[in-house]
C-alpha cells in the first residue's frame, strides 16, 4: 500500500514538469516573460530574494531529513527547493490562469492535512523528547562554560550579580549582551525600525513551524514567495541596490537576520537608512579613548566635583562665620586647606566665595569688606603671594566690565573698597590705585565722580604720603577735567566736594574730609601684623591696571614661577625717563660720574638726578619715578653714601635724602644697615674728611630715630683698633652733647630690654666710661664736662630701663 502511494506521487510530480517545461517552451516561441515562478527566464535577484531562497533551501533540507529518518520516505522531485520549480497542475497542459493555480493550491493544502501514520507520530514523539534531552544538556554545558570564563575575568566575585558590570557597559558590551539574553530589552536597538524587528520576529516563528509540520511550512512559504514577488516595486530594487553599494557583500551573514523593509515604505526606510549611516560616520570620526583612561578619567571627574563642592561648602562656612576675635583660627583653618588642596582650587573657591559675598548690587558695610579683605592679606603674606593676585585680578576684572555699563546698582562701589582694602593692608602698591583714579578722571561722569570720592576718602591720605608727586598731578587733572567738563552737569555741588577733598587732600588738612576715621583700619593692622608669620620680604603687587586686564595674553610677571610673554621685561616709559634723563643733562655732570666711578646705565641716571635737582624733595621724587626694581633700587642708597663720603664738607642733603628713602621702605632702610656694616670694615683705608663725613650722618640718623645703635653690634668692643675708637668716640660725643635729653632717652631705650642686644649694651657702658669721661676734662670747661657726665647718667639709666618714663 505504502509503495503504490509512493509510486502515485512520483508519477503525479513528473506529470507536473513535463507541464512546467512545456509552458516554459511555449512562452520562449512566443517570446513572452513568464508570469509565474517557474522555469524560465528570471530576473536579477536582489538581496532579500536570495536571503529568502537561501532560507526556503535550508528550510527544504531540514524537511527532507526529517522525512528520511523518521517517516522513512524519500523526497519526491517536485518537493525539493533546491530547484527553485514551483510545482504546477497537471490538468489544463498549458493553462496558467488564476483558476488552475487556486485549484491546485487546494489539493495541496487537502494532502497536507491528512493525518500522518501512527508510526510516524510515535516517532515524532520521540524525537521531540530526544531533542529536549539534548537541548538540557547543551545548557547545562554552556553554564559550565560561563562559570569558568567568569572566573577567568572575576566576575564571580561581584556581590550584586544580578546588575551588569560597569565595565561591560563602559566597553559597550551591554549591546551584546543584551541581544543574547533571552527577553532582553536591548534587542530592539539592533534594528532601524520596527518592521525590522516584527520581521525577525516573523522568521523565528516559521523556524518554530518548520520543527513542528514541515510540511505545512513548504506550502505557507512558497505562497508567501509569490506574494512577496508581485508586491515588489521600482523603488524597494533602487533601495536595495543602493545599499548593495555602500555595504560589503562579507556582511551577508551578519544580515540575515534582519529583513529589508518591502513595498510603499521603502523609500522612508532607504533615507533612514542613509541618516544611520551618517550618524555613524561621525561616531567613528570621533577620537578614540581607551577603556582603562575612560574609566579613570570618569571616575576622577566624579570624585574631583565632589571634592570641589566639599570645599566650597568649608570655605564658604568659614566666611560666613569671620569676625575680628575668630580671624587667627579661620586665617589658620584656611592655611591648613592651602596645604591638603590644590593651590588653584583653593584660589578659585575662596575667590568666588569672597565676590559673592561682598560683590551684590547693594553697599556693602565698610567693617565687612574690612575683614575680608584682611583675611586675604594675612593669606597672601602666609602662604603666598598668588593668593592676593589670583584675588586682585578677579576684582579689577569685574570693575572693568561694571564700570562700562551704565547701572544705578552699587557694584562698582563695592569693588572699589576692595581695592581701597587692598591698598590699606598692603598687599598692592600705590601703582593701582592711581591707575584707576587716572581711568575714572578720564571718563569723569557722575558716576566717576562718586567712585573717585570714595577711593580718596580710603586711602588719600595714604597715597600724599607714598606719592605726593602723582596726587598733585592727580588733582591738577581733575581740576582742568571739572572747568572743560565740568559744566556740562546740572548738579555742580558734587564736583565742588570733590574738588574740596583733592584740596584738603593736598594741605594735608583731615578735618575737612567727612567720615573719615582711620581707627578701624589701623586697628587691623595691628591684628594683621600679630597673625603674620612672614614678614621677611617683599609681598606688594606692583602690577599695574593694564597688566592685570591683559594677564591671560601676557602672563603674570608679578607671580613668581608664572609665565611672561610681554616685551620688553622692563617698563617702555621707565626706558623712556632714563633715556631722557641720561640725555639733557650736561656734559660736565656726566664727566663728573665717570670720575666718581658711576660705570653702569643705573648708577649714572642716579647721580645725574640728585646732582640736578631742586633739594631732597624734588630728589626723592624723581629717583622713584624712575621705576626702578629690587635689585635697582639698592643702588639709590649706595650711591648716596658714596657721594656723601666724597664732599669735602658734610652736606646734610644726603642725609636728609637717606632719611626719606628710609622712612618711605623698610628695604631701604636695610639696604643702608648693610652698607654701613662695609664702611666700618673699611675705617682704616677711610680719610679723615670720610670719617667725619660718615659721623655726621650716623648721628643725623640716630638723632631722628631712622636707625636704631644696633647698627653698631657688628662691632666688637673687646678688640676695638684706633680708627673704630675714635669713630665711635666722635659719634657717642656729638649725639650725648647736641640731643635733648629727652631724644636721647628714647635712642637708648630702643637696644634695652632685647636679649640678643646684651653683649651690645654692656659694650657701650664700657666705652662710655673708659673712652668718654675718663678724657673728660679733655672738653674744655668743666661746664661741658658735668654736662657730659649728666648725659652719660641718662644714658646709662635708658640702657637699663625698658618701657618707663624717666624723670629730670
Amino acid at each position: 500500500m505504502k509503495k503504490r502511494k509512493g509510486q502515485r506521487r512520483g508519477a503525479g510530480s513528473l506529470k507536473q514538469f513535463q507541464v512546467a517545461v512545456e509552458r516554459f517552451v511555449a512562452t520562449a516561441a512566443a517570446g513572452g516573460r513568464p508570469q509565474d515562478a517557474g522555469l524560465g527566464v528570471r530576473r536579477v535577484k536582489s538581496r532579500k530574494e536570495m536571503r529568502k531562497e537561501r532560507r526556503m533551501q535550508k528550510k527544504g533540507r531540514m524537511r527532507d531529513y526529517y522525512q528520511r529518518k523518521h517517516l522513512n520516505r524519500s523526497p519526491g522531485i517536485g518537493e525539493g527547493v533546491d530547484s527553485g520549480v514551483k510545482p504546477l497542475p497537471a490538468e489544463g497542459g498549458g493553462n496558467t490562469g488564476p483558476g488552475s493555480l487556486e485549484e491546485e493550491r487546494k489539493k495541496e493544502k487537502a494532502a497536507t492535512a491528512r493525518p500522518p501514520p501512527a508510526r510516524a507520530a510515535k516517532g515524532k514523539g520521540r524525537s521531540k523528547q530526544t531533542r529536549r534531552m539534548g537541548l538540557l544538556e547543551a545548557n547545562e554545558e554552556e553554564e559550565r562554560e560561563i562559570q569558568r570564563l567568569e572566573k577567568a575575568l572575576g566576575l564571580n566575585k561581584r556581590k550584586n550579580k544580578s546588575a551588569m558590570p560597569q565595565a561591560f557597559a563602559r566597553d559597550g558590551l551591554d549591546y551584546i549582551l543584551g541581544v543574547i539574553e533571552p527577553g532582553a530589552a536591548g534587542l530592539s536597538g539592533l534594528y532601524e525600525s520596527d518592521d525590522e524587528m516584527g520581521a525577525v520576529e516573523e522568521e523565528d516563528l516559521m523556524n518554530e513551524e518548520v520543527d513542528s509540520d514541515p510540511g505545512q511550512t513548504e506550502h505557507q512559504e512558497g505562497s508567501g514567495e509569490d506574494t512577496d514577488s508581485g508586491q515588489e516595486n521600482e523603488g524597494d530594487r533602487a533601495c536595495v541596490m543602493e545599499m548593495e553599494t555602500s555595504q560589503d557583500d562579507d556582511d551577508d551573514d551578519d544580515e540575515e537576520g534582519a529583513s529589508q523593509p518591502t513595498g510603499g515604505n521603502a523609500g522612508a526606510d532607504c533615507s533612514n537608512n542613509h541618516v544611520h549611516e551618517e550618524k555613524e560616520e561621525e561616531t567613528v570620526s570621533q577620537k578614540y579613548i581607551p577603556p582603562q583612561l575612560r574609566e579613570m578619567s570618569e571616575t576622577m571627574d566624579a570624585k574631583k566635583k565632589e571634592e570641589l563642592a566639599r570645599l566650597k561648602k568649608n570655605v564658604k562656612g568659614l566666611l560666613n562665620r569671620l569676625s575680628e576675635p575668630n580671624m587667627a583660627s579661620i586665617s589658620s583653618q584656611l592655611e591648613e586647606f592651602y596645604m591638603t588642596n590644590s593651590r588653584k582650587d583653593m584660589n578659585d573657591t575662596l575667590t568666588d566665595v569672597l565676590l559673592a559675598a561682598c560683590v551684590t548690587p547693594a553697599l556693602m558695610p565698610d567693617r565687612l569688606m574690612m575683614e575680608h579683605v584682611l583675611l586675604i592679606s594675612i593669606l597672601h603674606h602666609n602662604v603666598g603671594i598668588e593668593v592676593g593676585g589670583h584675588v586682585l585680578e578677579a576684582i579689577v576684572k569685574q570693575f572693568d566690565e561694571h564700570s562700562r555699563s551704565i547701572s544705578e546698582t552699587k557694584e562698582c562701589d563695592n569693588l572699589i573698597n576692595l581695592i581701597a582694602h587692598f591698598y590699606n593692608f598692603h598687599v598692592i602698591q600705590c601703582v593701582l590705585v592711581f591707575d584707576i583714579l587716572k581711568k575714572l578722571t578720564s571718563n569723569f561722569k557722575e558716576k566717576d565722580i562718586a567712585l573717585i570720592l570714595l577711593l580718596l576718602k580710603q586711602v588719600g591720605f595714604t597715597l600724599r604720603k607714598d606719592d605726593a608727586a602723582a596726587l598733585r598731578d592727580l588733582i591738577i587733572e581733575a581740576q582742568n577735567k571739572a572747568n572743560n567738563v565740568g559744566k556740562q552737569f546740572q548738579d555742580q555741588t558734587r564736583i565742588r566736594f570733590m574738588l574740596e577733598t583733592m584740596l584738603a587732600l593736598k594741605n594735608n588738612d583731615m578735618r575737612k574730609i567727612p567720615g573719615y576715621d582711620p581707627e578701624p583700619v589701623e586697628k587691623l593692622r595691628k591684628l594683621q601684623r600679630s597673625l603674620i608669620h612672614n614678614n621677611r620680604g617683599d609681598f606688594l603687587l606692583r602690577a599695574t591696571l593694564e597688566n592685570l586686564l591683559t594677564a591671560d595674553q601676557v602672563g603674570r610677571w608679578w607671580i613668581v614661577g608664572s609665565s611672561w610673554s610681554g616685551v620688553p621685561m622692563i617698563d617702555d616709559t621707565s626706558t623712556k625717563k632714563q633715556q631722557n634723563i641720561v640725555g639733557e643733562v650736561s656734559g660736565k655732570i656726566m664727566e663728573l660720574a665717570r670720575k666718581q666711578r658711576m660705570n653702569t646705565d643705573i648708577r649714572k641716571n642716579i647721580f645725574c638726578v640728585m646732582m640736578t635737582s631742586e633739594d631732597y624733595l624734588d630728589a626723592f621724587e624723581k629717583l622713584l619715578r624712575l621705576g626702578l626694581k629690587d635689585q635697582q633700587e639698592r643702588e639709590i642708597i649706595h650711591v648716596l653714601v658714596h657721594c656723601c663720603l666724597q664732599e669735602k664738607i658734610f652736606n646734610p642733603f644726603y642725609a636728609f635724602l637717606v632719611e626719606k628713602f628710609c622712612e618711605y621702605d623698610r628695604r631701604f632702610q636695610m639696604t643702608f644697615q648693610f652698607s654701613m656694616w662695609d664702611r666700618f670694615r673699611e675705617l682704616k683705608s677711610m680719610t679723615n674728611v670720610a670719617t667725619t663725613s660718615l659721623v655726621r650722618l650716623l648721628v643725623h640718623l640716630l638723632s631722628k630715630k631712622v636707625v636704631s645703635l644696633s647698627i653698631f653690634k657688628v662691632i666688637e668692643f673687646s678688640e676695638l683698633d684706633k680708627p673704630k675708637v675714635r669713630f665711635l668716640r666722635q659719634i657717642l660725643q656729638k649725639l650725648l652733647m647736641e640731643t635733648e635729653p629727652e631724644e636721647l632717652v628714647a635712642i637708648f631705650q630702643r637696644i634695652s630690654g632685647i636679649p640678643k642686644l646684651a653683649m651690645l649694651r654692656e659694650g657701650l657702658k664700657l666705652f662710655i666710661t673708659h673712652f668718654l669721661l675718663k678724657n673728660a676734662s679733655s672738653l674744655g670747661t668743666s661746664e661741658q664736662t658735668n654736662l657730659l657726665k649728666e648725659r652719660v647718667e641718662i644714658a646709662e639709666k635708658a640702657l637699663q630701663t625698658k618701657d618707663t618714663v624717666l624723670k629730670f
